[in-house]
Formats: C-alpha cells, sequence, structure tokens
C-alpha cells in the first residue's frame, strides 16, 4: 500500500498538472494565431501602403503629364492668339489697302472727268450765233480778244492769225476775221485789215459781223487813199445791209469820201 501511495500521488499530481499544460499550451496557439495575424495585417498594411505610394507616383504622373498638356495648350493658346491678331492686322491693313485703291480709284476717274471736261466742246453763244467749241478752243480767242481790249494789237493781231491757221473751221473763226481786221487797223497794216475783212464778207455775208466788216473796210481802204475803193465798199453795204447800224453809219462816211 505504502509503495502504491507514491505513484498514485505522482499520477495524481500529474493529473493535476494537465490542465496548467494544456492551458500554456493553449495560450501559446492564441499568442502565435495574434502574431500571425498582425503580421498578416502587418503585410497588408504594407501592401495597401505600397500600392497608395503606387497609386501617388502614378498621380504624380498624371498631374505632371496635366500640366504638361495645360502648358501646351497654353502655347497653342498663345500661338492661336498671334494668328488671330495677324490675322486681324492683315485684315485691317487689305481693308486700308482696298479703300486706298478705292479712292486712287476714285481721284483717277475725277480727274479723267476732269480732263474729259476740259477736252469735251461745250456750247458758245457769240454775235447771236450759237455753236460748239472746245475748251482750249473758246480759251485761246477769250486771250486774243483780252490782248485787243488791253490795246496790244501786236498781241492780239499774233493770236487772232494763229487762231485761225489753228481751227479753220471753229465757229469763232468769222469773229476771230473781224477782229483780226481790226488788230491790223490799229497796227495800220491797212493791207492786212483789207484782208481779214473782206475775208469776213466773203466768207460769212449773213454773219451779225458782216456789215461792220464792210464799213471797216471801206475805212481801211480810205486810209490807203483809195477813196474809188472806199466808196465802191459803201455802195456795196448799203444794198446788201440797208437796215443795218453799220449802214446808217456808213452813209455819213460816203458824204466824206471825196
Amino acid at each position: 500500500m505504502r509503495a502504491w501511495r507514491p505513484r498514485a500521488l505522482a499520477l495524481v499530481l500529474a493529473c493535476a498538472a494537465l490542465p496548467a499544460a494544456q492551458a500554456a499550451l493553449f495560450e501559446d496557439d492564441e499568442a502565435r494565431k495574434a502574431i500571425l495575424d498582425l503580421r498578416t495585417r502587418l503585410t497588408q498594411l504594407e501592401q495597401q501602403h505600397q500600392r497608395l505610394q503606387a497609386e501617388q507616383a502614378d498621380s504624380k504622373e498624371q498631374l505632371a503629364a496635366m500640366r504638361r498638356s495645360v502648358l501646351e495648350l497654353n502655347s497653342q493658346l498663345e500661338l492661336l492668339r498671334g494668328e488671330m491678331a495677324k490675322l486681324r492686322g492683315d485684315g485691317e491693313q487689305a481693308l486700308r489697302d482696298v479703300s486706298e485703291l478705292q479712292r486712287s480709284q476714285r481721284d483717277a476717274n475725277q480727274n479723267f472727268d476732269d480732263r474729259l471736261r476740259r477736252l469735251e466742246p461745250q456750247k458758245v453763244t457769240l454775235d447771236g450765233q450759237e455753236f460748239n467749241a472746245s475748251p482750249a478752243e473758246k480759251r485761246a480767242y477769250d486771250e486774243a480778244i483780252a490782248a485787243m481790249r488791253g490795246g496790244n494789237f501786236d498781241a492780239a493781231a499774233s493770236a487772232l492769225a494763229q487762231f485761225e491757221q489753228r481751227y479753220p473751221s471753229s465757229g469763232y473763226l468769222t469773229s476771230a476775221r473781224f477782229w483780226l481786221g481790226n488788230a491790223l487797223y490799229g497796227k495800220r497794216d491797212y493791207k492786212g485789215a483789207i484782208t481779214a475783212f473782206r475775208a469776213v464778207v466773203q466768207n460769212a455775208p449773213d454773219h451779225p459781223k458782216a456789215p461792220e466788216a464792210l464799213l471797216a473796210l471801206a475805212n481801211s481802204q480810205a486810209e490807203m487813199k483809195d477813196t474809188k475803193a472806199a466808196r465802191r465798199s459803201i455802195e456795196e453795204l448799203l444794198k446788201a445791209y440797208p437796215q443795218s447800224e453799220a449802214a446808217a453809219a456808213g452813209k455819213d462816211r460816203l458824204k466824206s469820201l471825196k
């Protein structure tokens, strides 16, 4: 019995110690699990951190790419603005050029019209007769008559003689010949005056100046002491133009011719 007791006691003690050992064993397993869980979570956190870093890196690259795109867009926008400004400037310059061309064309047309008007015949009324005369023709006649009225017989005679040669079919011609005769008479060139007055009567007998030309012809002949020719010219005047003022003056002049 005594020998069994120690074995029994040892067995009892072993049995009593078994739950404690099992408890310690259970606690180690839980710790291992906790450690594994922590490691797992740590691994997950590290993976999440890596993903976040990767995503952040991608975000930085995307942001950098976006910034580059914005810069490129801004650059293109500035280029477009420059091009638009240039096109606007070119357009405005083109409008100015067109406006200048239009103004030049208007000026050219106006100058052409002015020149054309200066060349176009104008209606003139002289000595009761109406005819067309070019501006140059009218100007030449007016200048000659101005010299005549100014008493410059030499200039008037020269201008009227040139007019007769330059405008042989002019409506001014008969009047020009009449005043040429008067200018030559004023120069005491009676022979030349007779020729001019006779040309008036022979070439334009119906002209209003014809009676005066006959009377002036008679006076020129009288100055040359050709009384017979002077009397014949006055008689021709009285016969051809009896109602004219020149005829009345011719009668008085005839009395003085002996």
